[in-house]
């Protein structure tokens, strides 16, 4: 048995992680992380696309005469 475990934790009631004083703290925390990954993709969303028509672009410049089309 790992230490710790043996003072309470598994016997009678269970373990229950949201039942705490801090329940509400650990939502908020959860909604932050979220909202900031939301908003890094929000952000990076533009680039990615400008990345991704140049890549196209620069493709299709590049094309060399093949059987199975310029890429």
């Amino acid at each position: 048995m790992p230490r710790g475990m043996g003072r309470g934790y598994g016997r009678g009631r269970g373990f229950y992680p949201l039942r705490g004083v801090y329940w509400l703290v650990e939502i908020l925390i959860l909604l932050g992380v979220l909202y900031f990954l939301l908003k890094l993709f929000l952000v990076a969303l533009p680039y990615a696309l400008g990345l991704l028509v140049l890549l196209l672009l620069w493709k299709l410049i590049r094309a060399r005469p093949r059987a199975f089309g310029p890429f």
